[in-house]
């Protein structure tokens, strides 16, 4: 049939059924009978009919759209997630309206309220709000969290513990015995999981660690610690992600000072910058793909059968070594 887009008028004149017989096929097959369903769904597939999701919306009274509320979209950590929760949905036949609060948790908590008016359901990517405000937004609309755990609600997590204790065995194995540790953003439960990962590893081999944070996630904030690093007399930097990572490299060079041979660096993420930096940044992969495609999943088996026992996903991560981590040196490579 040629024309324009088919209506459900069309399929019901050829089905020998009403158009509310049609609407009913798609949005409530389980109240037409099966041989009726059978045969409009045979000839809705001839004529190339599709429900517009208007009409499905309204007749199951959800607008097919979910929340998603990052951090920091122009973080690679965050972006990656975006994509992979947009893709996923779009398979699945929803849309996502995308927030970005810039790090402010109260940013977070308003953007929250304001879409869960409009969603079916919220994806609430490493929120800094507290407990008492995440359980405000649960109790208005379904959510699932990423890149958190708290109690009583579902989430996809990956804590990096696996691949951060890799990474502490790694630098023990080159030599290193002084860490430095650059702690992520206040309140960030996966900076906290990543610092006692770190702490846990290097007390089991006996290695001393400077701490320097909590720090915004950033680039700069790596320029900034670097210095303090060196002066610390660490010959080894774990930062809590690659920005802050590739940040620690860019002052080192600055100063002259070699990655590897005066100081190894570890990035945590393994996103595209890290591959992309020089040297080539070791860093703790985190299935971040993963983490926002099952985050999806999780979400819609929740609006389909809701369940008051809360699913807890958690993920693995490994330690990819490149060129940024080598032997300790041998002389102390503070200026």
């Amino acid at each position: 049939m040629t024309g324009g887009a088919v209506g459900a008028e069309e399929v019901a004149a050829q089905a020998g059924v009403s158009p509310s017989t049609v609407s009913r096929c798609f949005a409530s097959p389980h109240q037409v009978r099966p041989e009726t369903r059978a045969r409009v769904l045979a000839v809705a597939e001839r004529l190339g009919y599709r429900p517009s999701r208007i009409a499905r919306s309204l007749a199951r009274g959800r607008t097919h759209t979910l929340g998603l509320i990052v951090p920091d979209i122009a973080n690679p950590f965050f972006a990656v997630i975006a994509k992979a929760v947009q893709a996923r949905a779009r398979r699945k036949d929803y849309a996502v309206f995308l927030a970005d609060t810039d790090e402010h948790p109260d940013d977070e908590t308003e953007l929250a309220h304001t879409l869960a008016q409009q969603v079916d359901g919220l994806l609430l990517v490493s929120p800094r709000m507290t407990g008492d405000r995440l359980a405000e937004i649960v109790a208005r609309v379904p959510s699932v969290l990423v890149n958190r755990d708290a109690a009583g609600l579902p989430s996809v997590t990956a804590p990096g513990a696996d691949g951060l204790r890799q990474a502490v065995a790694h630098l023990h194995a080159l030599g290193h015995r002084h860490l430095a540790l650059v702690l992520g953003a206040r309140n960030s439960w996966s900076s906290e999981q990543r610092g006692h990962a770190v702490r846990d590893a290097a007390a089991q081999l006996h290695l001393e660690v400077t701490e320097f944070g909590p720090h915004e996630p950033k680039f700069r904030t790596g320029t900034r610690v670097a210095d303090l690093a060196l002066a610390a007399g660490a010959t080894a930097v774990i930062a809590h992600n690659d920005l802050m990572a590739l940040g620690v490299l860019a002052r080192l060079a600055e100063r002259g000072v070699r990655v590897p041979d005066d100081v190894s660096v570890i990035g945590t993420d393994d996103t595209l910058l890290a591959t992309a930096s020089s040297p080539a940044l070791t860093t703790v992969r985190i299935p971040l793909d993963a983490l926002g495609e099952q985050a999806v999943d999780l979400m819609l088996r929740r609006l389909e059968s809701p369940d008051p026992t809360p699913d807890r996903t958690l993920l693995d991560s490994e330690l990819i070594v490149r060129r940024s981590t080598g032997p300790a040196p041998r002389k102390d490579v503070r200026p």
